[in-house]
C-alpha cells in the first residue's frame, strides 16, 4: 500500500510532510478547537516525553501532550462506555492516551482530567472528561518533588 503525503506548513515546526493515513480525525473537534478536527502526532526526533498534537485544518494550532502514565504509572481516567462508542474502539490495545500539557504562572501543569482519547487502528479521536477525581491542573514541579520527598 502506497502511502499519499501531505505537507503542512506550521507556525512552531516549519513545513512537515506527514503521511495522509496518519491523521487523526476528532469529529467533534477539540473544545475551544471545535473547527479543528485533522490533527497529526509529531513526535520528536530527540526522545522528548512531550509531542506535538499539529493541526492540519489551522496550521498555527499546535497542543504540547504527554502520555500521562509517563508521570503518573497509575494513571487512570473513567469514562462511560457510552462516551467511548463514538472512537470504535475495540481492545484496550487501540487505545492512547494523551493529556495536554499548558504552562501557568506556577509551571507546567497536565490536564488529567480531560484527557484525549485516540483509537490507534481508526485514527479517531475524542477529548473526555473523566469521571474520577483528576485535577484540571496537575502542576508538574510540585507534585515532581512531593514524589521524591515521600522516597527519600
Amino acid at each position: 500500500m502506497l502511502s499519499r503525503m501531505m505537507r503542512i506548513d506550521t507556525v512552531r515546526f516549519g513545513c512537515v510532510d506527514v503521511r495522509t493515513q496518519d491523521v487523526i480525525v476528532f469529529p467533534l473537534g477539540i473544545p475551544g478547537l471545535e473547527n479543528c478536527r485533522r490533527w497529526v502526532l509529531l513526535t520528536p526526533p530527540d526522545g522528548s516525553t512531550v509531542h506535538w498534537l499539529q493541526c492540519v485544518d489551522q496550521p498555527e494550532t499546535a497542543l504540547a501532550v504527554v502520555n500521562p502514565r509517563h508521570f503518573l504509572p497509575t494513571y487512570q481516567a473513567r469514562m462511560s462506555r457510552r462516551e467511548l462508542d463514538c472512537l470504535e474502539l475495540r481492545t484496550a490495545d487501540e487505545t492512547r492516551v494523551l493529556v495536554t500539557v499548558n504552562r501557568t504562572e506556577r509551571g507546567l501543569a497536565l490536564n488529567l482530567k480531560a484527557p484525549l482519547v485516540i483509537n490507534r487502528n481508526r485514527r479517531l479521536g475524542r477529548q473526555m472528561i473523566s469521571n474520577s477525581d483528576l485535577p484540571v491542573q496537575y502542576l508538574l514541579e510540585e507534585n515532581v518533588a512531593e514524589a521524591r520527598r515521600k522516597t527519600a
